[in-house]
């Protein structure tokens, strides 16, 4: 087990360090960009679209590729740049930076913690605490979406095997905090994951129309 958990020792004598770089992390994460792009491109209240969701996904219901990619690409890298900056404190600061950014997603003070379901971020602090995981999440999303065409059940696959594509690659000092940001972004997922239950989930096309 030594190494899938922190060293209790080090977690607890670096705390001052570890909550600073939890609410750094949080502050990056909780910034809602979906809400930003639909403002600066000019989509109205992106609460009054779809499912009222701030993510990439329900951005692309307002019919603007740009303005969800823009999304995607930005709120992916909030986690990443969380993970960066904090990644002077080393591997615990870091990893405990990229759960905030995550956790900010979700929960943003400045929408009433009225966030997103965190996939992107989720990715983004992976590419900065390990990037191979963060390509190997990649690809299992990709090959997922293939074979069934639904994007949550991609999502829900690729974040509950993050931690064993962390273990495979004995980068076993980032598994306590993939363990919990698998299990929210689950959580999170809990209606789509009725849809799915009941064969009722949304498909996506790869091919143009």
């Amino acid at each position: 087990m030594r190494g899938y958990v922190p060293d209790l020792v080090a977690f607890t004598q670096g705390g001052p360090y570890l909550l600073t770089a939890l609410v750094i992390g949080y502050l990056l994460g909780s910034v809602p960009f979906g809400m930003v792009m639909a403002r600066v491109f000019g989509l109205g209240n992106l609460r009054d679209v779809g499912s009222g969701n701030i993510g990439a996904t329900n951005v692309l219901r307002t019919g603007s590729k740009k303005a969800a990619i823009l999304t995607l690409l930005f709120d992916m890298l909030k986690g990443t740049l969380a993970v960066f900056v904090m990644s002077i404190w080393g591997p615990m600061a870091a990893a405990v930076a990229g759960f905030g950014a995550f956790i900010g997603h979700c929960f943003p003070v400045w929408l009433k913690f009225r966030g997103g379901k965190g996939v992107a971020t989720f990715l983004g602090a992976f590419l900065g605490l390990h990037w191979p995981t963060f390509l190997a999440m990649g690809a299992t999303w990709l090959v997922v979406a293939f074979l069934t065409k639904i994007s949550s059940l991609s999502a829900l696959v690729a974040a509950i095997a993050a931690p064993f594509f962390l273990a495979l690659f004995g980068a076993n000092e980032f598994v306590w905090i993939a363990v919990p940001m698998a299990l929210l972004l689950w959580w999170r997922h809990s209606e789509n994951i009725g849809r799915l239950v009941r064969g009722e989930e949304t498909k996506i096309s790869f091919s143009k129309k």
